[in-house]
């Protein structure tokens, strides 16, 4: 039997990776099993801005569960975190870097004992560390739980809900039957919630208060319908697949970051190591910005916020790099906040429900100033925003901008060629979009 193809072959096949990922006009992916709506998409997003939200993130990611005596150093020596303050109970952003500087992509790293950690979210970074596990001579062990739109014979390993808004910390306690435990941001206390064993994780996706409870999927019905018999009295609403695909947008956080391992020749094992139907072969690129060159998607931590997190302390994969590229950062990561009459003229009279991942260009003057990662229709703020990256010059807020609104066709056409394209004119505000976010989030986080 033939081997599957790689990453590599596929790129080989297509030519380049561009030719590979270039997908104008993709449909964003769905959140698996969770239905898309519940109350109404625009209802979902005004909850976790005035009353609380229910978000049930038990489906749509993959968790790679690590250990073994080696656990730490392999982790130390594959991301930039600091492993010497990492309690146990604690979760971090993780930070793992290619030999050039730039993300693999993100996750969260809960560590769960002296010699264990859960890995969560999309899998390129999970990639990452397995490859270095397999192929480093650590002693580690681990095992992968996909997400539900792969794995779909069976029930996931764990729940995960989170509990978010204004009035999270009334449910949330009434739901525990006790005050919690003063526990810090990305901190973790393991609890019962209604007779059932759960870890409680000070965390959320919007940037509002909350925590995330996380336990075996066993429970997942009987804690579901605790919390929300718990926050009925403060109008929670359980939130759909709609709705959540936008909840980052105001918090700052870049889901998709296009993972650095395209063509650097050091890396073309790993290529040959990951699947051609893999999260880096199948992640399309669209929207107006467009270049031949794939490592112009290529993000740095110190773009997307990261710096709280990286430790040069110890060695790492991409080490150098990254350490040199904090002193030649040229882009800042904002919030677009689109003109409603041009959104209105552009998209139409009834925006309703918009999200985005498409890499829209964007113009300060005339010029290429950045582009977008994110952009989606916020019902209570009255128009679209879009989570982006751009050169310092158009960084302050209240900066005039214009988005590209269209799809570049890709290979054959110039980045900058005129296709009657129509501009949405924009002001470029802070990130995190959302004051709470911005100034009380991540008031008590430890590095």
């Amino acid at each position: 039997m033939m081997p599957a193809p790689s990453l590599q072959d596929a790129i080989d096949r297509a030519g380049s990776p561009m030719a590979l990922l270039w997908k104008p006009g993709v449909a964003p992916w769905a959140v698996p099993v969770v239905e898309p709506e519940f109350g109404g998409w625009a209802q979902e997003q005004a909850a976790w801005r005035s009353t609380v939200a229910l978000f049930d993130l038990s489906f749509h990611m993959f968790d790679t569960f690590f250990e073994g005596s080696d656990v730490t150093r392999l982790l130390s020596e594959v991301s930039a975190n600091n492993y010497d303050s990492f309690a146990i109970g604690q979760a971090k952003q993780f930070v793992p870097v290619a030999f050039d500087g730039n993300i693999i992509t993100d996750g969260i790293l809960l560590r769960t004992g002296q010699e264990a950690y859960t890995l969560t979210g999309v899998p390129a970074a999970q990639n990452w560390v397995k490859y270095h596990a397999t192929n480093g001579g650590y002693d580690v062990q681990f095992t992968t739980d996909p997400d539900s739109s792969v794995r779909r014979d069976a029930d996931p390993r764990l729940f995960r809900f989170q509990v978010q808004g204004p009035r999270a910390m009334d449910v949330v306690e009434r739901a525990l039957g006790r005050t919690l435990p003063e526990t810090k941001f990305f901190h973790s206390v393991v609890l019962e919630l209604d007779g059932v064993p759960v870890r409680a994780l000070r965390h959320g996706m919007a940037g509002q208060a909350g925590y995330e409870f996380i336990g075996d999927f066993a429970h997942y019905v009987h804690v579901r319908e605790a919390l929300l018999n718990a926050g009925a009295a403060s109008a929670i609403a359980p939130v759909g697949g709609l709705a959540y695909f936008t909840n980052g947008v105001e918090s700052g956080w870049i889901p998709t970051p296009t993972p650095a391992v395209y063509t650097d020749p050091r890396l073309e094992e790993y290529r040959r190591s990951l699947p051609a139907l893999s999260y880096e072969g199948m992640k399309p690129l669209s929207g107006s910005f467009y270049s031949d060159d794939i490592t112009d998607y290529y993000i740095s931590p110190w773009e997307l916020g990261y710096g709280r997190s990286v430790s040069f302390a110890h060695d790492f994969i991409g080490r150098d790099a990254l350490l040199a590229a904090r002193d030649d950062v040229r882009r800042t990561k904002v919030t677009l906040e689109f003109d409603a009459d041009d959104v209105r003229r552009t998209i139409g009279d009834e925006i309703g429900y918009l999200n985005s991942y498409g890499r829209f260009r964007i113009e300060h003057g005339g010029e290429l100033a950045g582009m977008t990662f994110w952009t989606s229709h916020i019902d209570p703020v009255g128009t679209v925003l879009a989570l982006s990256l751009v050169d310092h010059a158009a960084a302050a807020p209240g900066t005039a901008v214009e988005v590209v609104w269209g799809e570049h066709p890709g290979s054959g056409t110039a980045t900058d060629a005129n296709l009657g394209f129509p501009r949405i004119r924009a002001t470029v505000q802070t990130s995190p979009y959302d004051d709470y976010a911005r100034t009380a989030y991540r008031a008590d986080a430890l590095a």
